[in-house]
């Protein structure tokens, strides 16, 4: 037990420190996603045998060919979506679920009234990660912000749209419309684009108040290929 006690205080030290570094090199910015990510710490979402790295600022295995994404990564993300408490998120690709709860700690702070909570509303293709990420989520206390659910998020998840923001946690060969149509006026989205293993774009899209589509290109990327009807064909 005191053995324990111990790594969990070293593994939540390297974890401040990771956080205090991404704040001092200008990554995480604004207080809510630094609350955050210092709430949510990648380490209870890994599998065992990779939690002694969760402070490490790198992609890491998750099982089944998929990857849960580096603490810097999720950082920009999450600052480019300028999330805001009570916003409506799709994410397609929930994985191990860390990247959701993170969100669901900015858009329902734990310290806000349950009356002015967002909502995260994820969809995983891979079953066994859709119930690895169900589990997570509800282990570290967001599984009455989170909604975790198996299909193919590709085409987005039309049951609960529209959507203040949509996440897309693995790359496209293109935009998929279904995405686009199912975000709010004034909304915005974020998706690697590209090839399946090289050659990706972090593309944010802002849909205006009119609907039209404005598009940044935030610079280059690596993720897994996004999979299902409008991912890469293998």
């Amino acid at each position: 037990m005191r053995l324990l006690s111990w790594c969990l205080g070293l593994e939540k030290r390297d974890w401040e420190r990771l956080i205090d570094s991404l704040t001092r090199e200008g990554i995480l910015r604004s207080p809510r996603v630094i609350k955050a990510m210092r709430t949510v710490p990648r380490g209870r979402f890994l599998p065992e045998d990779m939690q002694s790295y969760s402070a490490v600022d790198t992609p890491l295995p998750i099982g089944f060919g998929q990857t849960v994404s580096a603490p810097h990564m999720v950082s920009i993300m999450n600052e480019a979506l300028q999330l805001e408490i009570g916003h409506k998120v799709f994410e397609v690709g929930a994985g191990c679920g860390w990247h959701a709860a993170t969100i669901a700690e900015i858009v329902a702070p734990s310290d806000a009234p349950r009356s002015g909570w967002g909502r995260v509303y994820t969809v995983e293709i891979v079953q066994e990660l859709a119930e690895l990420a169900r589990k997570n989520v509800m282990n570290a206390g967001y599984g009455d912000r989170v909604t975790i659910t198996r299909a193919d998020g590709s085409a987005g998840f039309p049951d609960e749209a529209p959507y203040d923001r949509v996440l897309v946690t693995a790359a496209a060969p293109d935009v998929p419309k279904p995405l686009v149509e199912q975000l709010k006026p004034n909304g915005i989205m974020l998706i690697p684009v590209g090839s399946a293993h090289l050659f990706q774009t972090l593309i944010k899209i802002t849909k205006g108040a009119n609907g039209k589509i404005v598009e940044e290109n935030l610079g280059g990327v690596a993720f897994v290929p996004l999979t299902g009807q409008y991912g890469h064909r293998f």
